[in-house]
């Protein structure tokens, strides 16, 4: 009934093809391979846990910031885990009992809901490792600092590889475990479709712990800001403040723990995408095919543990120098290890293995554009950031109008990257496969985008690294100040922290760009899949279906589609406004609470008495948790709302149906002379095409408008325009925290509900037809 069954029988009866792998078992020893590598890379993950933890934790007062701080993010994420997990199990229910209703889908429903569950528990252990030493490497950073930049450099950023190779790690054992316990090494051009279900399950718990995250991130730092750094006029991470541990707190639960269940579910959907494409030709490559895209994350896994010991820094030196440097070493050994997996797994007599290699280096040159361009509209070295702080002169609003010029601007050389990425390879996948006969073009070039895709995320795990470089350095850098540690000492941390700022806004861009391309991905394997849902629908009624019939095209012109398509683009606008909404509801909460707090106990102010911070705290977890729900909710049911509501309320293709009553040629897929309704696929196909683009070019504003806004802001803050405290620092500020839910939670959340949207149509496929 799947893509995976229907390429495969196709590729097979045509006459005289012969596979370059007739030998099927040739190449199992992969599976192996990337399954030993994903487990000693999780052995290397706790290994650098436990260097860092066993490092110095400072001074009783710091600890003690640390510990607050550690206090509340675990207990945050302990109860938001509470509420996806008894989600998740309702979810898997409805599955479960949704497939098990039609005779086509029951005998994978089992097997569906299990890849489900494994999927998002693996998803959550993903962020909540991660998250687990970050909230212990932020002390030992900032001990580290009043030592030496290197060894605080070295710090952080080990406590972030503990993330980057776990997140991807738990990916590839998920998937290559599933895909073994499924009976991958005897039918393995059957499993790979089964695992769908995998990539929904990380899809949702990505989209709730980001979404969740964010709310609960920018809520208090906006709080935080509003009233203490524009009414009261404090510095930033002044203990003074009572909404600072929150904004502490939620640099963790935000950054850390979302943005890894938003990196797992990235490798994830384009592990099963690949494979599926993998088992479409599987008469071409045989077993390797499949399993190239768990080598591949197994060559990310070895390449980004060297990238991060190559990491080193002077005192004098820029720290980003430093981390880019290990980019650079991570990309090389991963574009030679890409080049032998190519070579070893994708070469044969009929294949052109130089060209396949040439998909994957154009992913690797795409990740490089994104970072390139997003550096470029979020550092302030550059103009845009620039002209946000100099319009910042003449006030918030003139900030605020110049911030949404730039973000609005930020998408275009993107698109025309992912644009030239998708064709290029696209052309070279014809080009490599131009031998093989009995496949279309299409599923040759389709093959090639997925390699390109894999090519993107091969340094995932340095990439994700330096994003949880970010929040560690953010939280190193608040301790210090909260201790009162000499200014030397902040100098350091200072320059960390901005660093982290760069990080964290280049792995926004990067994520979004391999969600563009994952995203096309899957896009085409459900077009494929419901081709094959209908024509086995057909065969099994003894009906008609045309030669060379293809769901490849998709007429904007019929209702049903355009409405879907509609549809997908408003999705994308009300979920942004709602999540935007919840920060702001939630930042209101918190501005009233620091308010009361500093009228109720004039003390705080002087110094001689101590804020309440748990009560902000108490206050953005509670308001978090509860406005997650429903934005989630909106973005797990209208695909299903659109595709059942089509299904069985259009009637374009039955009113046609008495043209052929005479026994014409039908140009459609026919029972009993009435055409297939498919204004369901084609409708959630519209919403998914559609929703894809738009939520591609709102999370490219969102993200680099966010951080261009908040750069701005920290480049009058070096003593640009006046400075801290001036009329143009302040314009910032307010032009920053407008920019802050854009690029901490509409955005990154936007990311997970492009694979969210793709993912789920795919599990949910035999519904709409």
């Amino acid at each position: 009934m799947h893509v995976v069954s229907f390429l495969a029988m196709a590729v097979q009866e045509q006459a005289g093809v012969t596979p370059a792998y007739v030998g099927n078992d040739d190449g199992r020893i992969y599976l192996w391979v990337a399954l030993g590598v994903g487990v000693l890379a999780l052995v290397a993950a706790l290994l650098l846990a436990r260097a860092v933890i066993a490092s110095d934790t400072g001074t009783a007062e710091m600890r003690a910031i640390s510990d607050a701080i550690r206090e509340g993010a675990e207990a945050f994420l302990r109860r938001q885990y509470r509420t996806i997990g008894g989600i998740a199990v309702v979810l898997a229910v409805v599955l479960f009992f949704g497939y098990r209703v039609s005779p086509r889908t029951e005998p994978f429903a089992l097997k569906t809901v299990v890849s489900f569950l494994v999927g998002a528990v693996c998803s959550g252990l993903a962020g909540y490792t991660g998250m687990y030493c970050s909230i212990r490497a932020n002390i030992r950073t900032a001990s580290a600092a009043r030592s030496s930049l290197n060894k605080a450099l070295q710090m952080a950023l080990r406590g972030g590889a503990v993330t980057g190779l776990v997140v991807v790690a738990l990916s590839l054992l998920g998937v290559g475990s599933l895909f073994l316990f499924f009976g991958g090494l005897q039918h393995p051009e059957a499993v790979p479709y089964q695992l769908v279900g995998f990539g929904f399950g990380a899809s949702l718990v990505a989209l709730f712990a980001q979404l969740g995250g964010g709310i609960y991130t920018k809520a208090a730092d906006v709080g935080a800001d509003l009233v203490g750094k524009v009414e009261a006029g404090i510095p930033e991470d002044d203990p003074r403040n009572p909404a600072v541990i929150a904004d502490l707190v939620g640099d963790n639960v935000g950054d850390c723990a979302g943005r890894g269940a938003d990196i797992f579910e990235s490798t994830a959907a384009e592990n099963v995408g690949a494979m599926i494409l993998g088992a479409a030709l599987f008469p071409v490559f045989g077993v390797k095919g499949i399993l190239f895209p768990l080598i591949v994350l197994a060559i990310n896994l070895i390449a980004s543990i060297v990238g991060v010991f190559v990491v080193s820094t002077r005192e004098d030196e820029d720290p980003m120098h430093a981390l880019n440097k290990g980019f650079y070493v991570t990309s090389a050994l991963a574009l030679a290890g890409f080049a032998g997996a190519v070579y070893l797994m994708l070469n044969g007599p009929q294949v052109q293995w130089l060209w396949l290699l040439g998909c994957g280096v154009i992913g690797l040159i795409t990740s490089f554009l994104f970072v390139w361009i997003t550096e470029y509209y979020t550092e302030s070295r550059y103009r845009p950031v620039q002209s946000i702080a100099k319009a910042s002169l003449t006030g918030p609003a003139t900030n605020i109008i110049s911030g949404l010029a730039v973000g609005m601007e930020t998408p275009a050389m993107p698109v025309i990257a992912i644009s030239a990425a998708l064709l290029l390879s696209y052309y070279f996948g014809v080009q490599g496969l131009a031998g093989v006969v009995g496949i279309s073009d299409y599923a040759k070039g389709i093959y090639g985008t997925a390699i390109a895709t894999m090519g993107m995320l091969s340094c995932a795990a340095y990439i994700l690294a330096m994003d949880t470089f970010g929040p560690i350095t953010d939280n190193a850098g608040g301790i210090i100040e909260m201790s009162n540690q000499p200014d030397s000492i902040r100098e350091r941390t200072d320059k960390l922290d901005s660093a982290g700022n760069t990080t964290k806004a280049l792995t926004k861009g990067y994520a979004v760009g391999s969600a563009s391309l994952a995203a096309f991905l899957l896009f085409s394997a459900y077009l494929e899949e419901i081709k094959v849902i209908v024509t086995a629908k057909v065969a099994a009624a003894g009906g008609y279906m045309p030669a060379g019939w293809s769901f490849t095209n998709i007429n904007l012109a019929q209702v049903p589609v355009f409405v879907g398509a509609l549809l997908g683009a408003m999705l994308t606008f009300l979920f942004s406004s709602m999540a935007i909404k919840a920060v702001g509801r939630t930042a209101q909460m918190v501005v009233q609470d620091v308010r009361d707090q500093f009228r109720e106990n004039p003390g705080i102010m002087a110094g001689t008495s101590k804020p309440d911070y748990g009560r902000c705290v108490h206050i953005v977890t509670g308001a978090a948790l509860k406005e997650m729900v429903l934005p989630g909710a909106l973005v797990v049911g209208m695909p299903v709302v659109v595709g059942l509501i089509f299904r069985h309320l259009s009637s374009s293709y039955q009113a046609s149906s008495a043209l052929y009553a005479a026994g014409a040629i039908l140009p459609v897929p026919a029972i009993a002379g009435v055409p297939v309704n498919l204004a369901g696929a084609e409708a959630v196909a519209g919403l998914l095409m559609v929703g894809t683009i738009s939520g591609v070019l709102l999370a490219m504003l969102m993200n680099n408008g966010g951080g261009a806004w908040d750069n701005a802001k920290k480049f009058i803050e070096t003593g640009q325009y006046g400075g801290k405290k001036s009329e143009a620092h302040k314009a910032a500020v307010v032009g920053d925290t407008v920019g802050d839910p854009f690029k901490d939670t509409a955005g990154p959340s936007l990311h997970v509900l492009i694979k969210l949207l793709a993912t789920i149509t795919l599990v949910l496929a035999p519904l709409f037809v």
